[in-house]
């Protein structure tokens, strides 16, 4: 018996696919449970119709998508972030920021697609890849620097200071 699967059907196949089966499995699992149809002349024609207008979206969508692609892989962001000893830096630049950043100069991203493995906890410059489709994927660089205007004071040590305190109080 040759069927159209109307959802995918783990251990058989996938949606759209054309399978001969079993006359029983067919007949008493598949159809009764609405996970295929007949595949007759007149369904898989509707399905080869419906596929070929899916790829035309799909084609669509991925060259709007490229085109966003290249525009985005000429972006820079920079960061300031404030540091402590040693140039560590306190917090992290997280893909979130990334977001909030990239919506600030117009370009609308989810988070999720930003593909930042771990955030990034120093500095430097960092090539970050932002997968827009599973096919289009494109990096931007992200400069993480010093906070402008950030000197390091040195601390003075505690025990100068302790004796001068207990002079005043005696």
């Amino acid at each position: 018996m040759k069927v159209i699967l109307q959802e995918n059907v783990e251990g058989l196949g996938y949606l759209g696919d054309v399978l001969t089966v079993a006359d029983g499995y067919g007949r008493n699992f598949l159809l009764p449970r609405k996970k295929a149809v007949l595949a007759e002349e007149r369904q898989v024609k509707l399905l080869q119709h419906l596929k070929r207008q899916i790829d035309q979206k799909a084609s669509k969508e991925i060259e709007a998508l490229g085109d966003i692609g290249k525009q985005m892989s000429n972006v820079s962001l920079t960061f300031e972030v404030q540091t402590g000893k040693d140039d560590k830096l306190f917090g992290s630049v997280t893909s979130k920021d990334i977001a909030e950043q990239l919506a600030t100069q117009g370009m609308t991203v989810d988070r999720r697609k930003i593909q930042l493995p771990q955030p990034l906890k120093e500095l430097g410059t960092f090539p970050v890849p932002i997968k827009l489709h599973r096919d289009v994927v494109t990096k931007i660089q992200v400069t993480v620097v010093k906070q402008a205007g950030e000197e390091v004071v040195p601390e003075a040590p505690a025990s100068q200071e302790a004796p001068a305190e207990m002079a005043e109080s005696e």
